[in-house]
């Protein structure tokens, strides 16, 4: 059986240590986090391995990964490289936006290096355990590294793909668009709903169902057939006075409102292919 280090335990390297320790073709081995206390409450979830404190006290291993925030790769790559007691194995990230050459002082040293993203919202990792099936799984790095996770988390249930270094900003940046905005459109949305005085309950009661409705419209017409107001349907003077009014409000939200109008009327106005 394979094993594989974790270097990291926040949400995305729970849920894949889980998934990991599920597989019964991996067993997850040594576990490096910021302070023992979290090694071992990310342990707890995951099911198994072992907390160490210091890289150095970390085994070898077959598969690495360093689940740790973009501007940590490079750091704990570059340390990682230094431990000498350490045979060269496969090491990947989980980067959505870097390429695997940050990952170069280990390759410098005979290691296969990767990156591999799930384009998966990982806010609770129990949540993402249960969404996982099927997630497009983003590939880039090393041919033999890439033949190894590409089976490995094929196995684990993803959709891989392959990348170029070079686009994943704007592959990462079109999940940021996908995911991590919604929840602030919705908070302005919020917002502006109790500023007019409309009541806590009800505020709450569109978020459920008028998100709701939208995203049974978006996957059921897809994104130009699913767009409505008075952006898409070209009431341009309707736009500009309601953009006025958000911007008097909070200026950046205006901003926002009129560059989203801009997309939103261009989309309207888009041939179909």
């Amino acid at each position: 059986m394979k094993t594989i280090n974790l270097v990291g335990g926040g949400r995305v390297g729970q849920t894949l240590g889980r998934l990991l320790a599920q597989d019964g073709q991996v067993r997850v081995q040594d576990l490096l986090t910021r302070s023992q206390a979290s090694a071992e409450q990310a342990l707890a979830f995951i099911g198994s391995g072992r907390a160490v404190g210091n890289m150095q006290h970390m085994r070898p291993a077959d598969l690495w990964l360093l689940a740790v925030p973009d501007g940590q790769i490079a750091p704990v790559a570059a340390a990682l490289a230094t431990c000498s007691s350490l045979p060269p194995a496969t090491v990947f990230h989980a980067s959505g936006a870097l390429g695997s050459e940050l990952l170069h002082p280990l390759r410098e040293k005979g290691w296969q290096v990767a990156s591999a993203h799930c384009l998966l919202s990982f806010a609770s990792p129990a949540l993402a355990l249960q969404q996982f099936a099927g997630t497009p799984c983003a590939l880039e790095g090393d041919a033999q590294a890439l033949a190894e996770l590409r089976a490995l988390f094929t196995r684990l249930g993803a959709q891989c793909f392959d990348v170029r270094a070079q686009d994943k900003m704007l592959y990462h940046a079109g999940a940021i668009f996908a995911t991590n905005f919604l929840p602030v459109l919705q908070d302005l949305a919020e917002q502006l709903w109790q500023q007019t005085g409309m009541p806590l309950p009800m505020v709450q009661h569109l978020r459920a169902s008028l998100l709701h409705n939208a995203v049974n419209n978006l996957i059921a017409l897809g994104p130009q057939a699913a767009l409505t107001g008075p952006a898409a349907r070209g009431d341009l003077a309707l736009v500009a006075a309601q953009g006025q009014a958000v911007q008097q409000w909070d200026s950046t939200a205006g901003q926002a409102y009129q560059a989203l109008s801009a997309l939103a009327r261009s989309l309207a106005q888009r041939q179909h292919p």
